[in-house]
């Protein structure tokens, strides 16, 4: 498996070394030796979750301000553009994004740690979404901020107006949302 640090060395692209033949493909998709040794942290992924969004679809950028989650995503049917946005006060990279394509083809996995927001934007017809977390999911400490606030520079390659949930259509500006000190 390929480890790459992105734009913000925190957000870790893996790519996997992939068999195939004319019955198929195989590749390991989770190794926690590899995954410790590229992010230089120790894991401990506590929840699972599989998502299915139609095209059109944008959805984030969420975060918990407390029980912080870094998720590692992948996509198992379809394409997305998947964003990650450091929302770490202190650190040299606060209030910027990066974004990657992810898809089943590509079998790309991104690190997205604690202490950033997280979204992505369905490309393809529709598209199956699974991502592991290192905390629950606590509603009570959920945070969205605006997947359209400029500060943020994402170039969505959006295709029309995006379609988004009642939350996400509710999202704050970076200026105005809670950050991680």
């Amino acid at each position: 498996m390929n480890a790459t640090p992105l734009a913000i060395p925190d957000v870790v692209l893996f790519e996997p070394r992939v068999f195939g033949d004319d019955r198929g493909f195989f590749f390991e998709s989770f190794n926690l030796r590899n995954f410790e040794a590229a992010t230089g942290r120790k894991a401990n992924f506590v929840q699972d979750n599989h998502s299915r969004s139609a095209k059109g679809v944008l959805r984030g950028l969420h975060y918990q301000i407390q029980q912080a989650q870094g998720k590692l995503v992948r996509v198992t049917s379809g394409e997305v553009y998947d964003v990650a946005v450091d929302l770490r006060r202190r650190s040299p990279t606060f209030g910027h994004a990066v974004g990657v394509i992810l898809s089943a083809e590509n079998k790309r996995q991104l690190w997205v740690p604690e202490g950033f927001a997280h979204g992505f934007y369905v490309t393809s017809d529709y598209a199956e979404f699974l991502y592991k977390t290192t905390d629950y999911y606590a509603p009570e400490h959920e945070q969205c901020i605006s997947w359209d606030d400029t500060s943020l520079n994402i170039e969505w390659p959006l295709d029309g107006e995006p379609i988004l949930s009642q939350k996400d259509s509710l999202g704050k500006p970076l200026i105005d949302a809670p950050v991680y000190e």
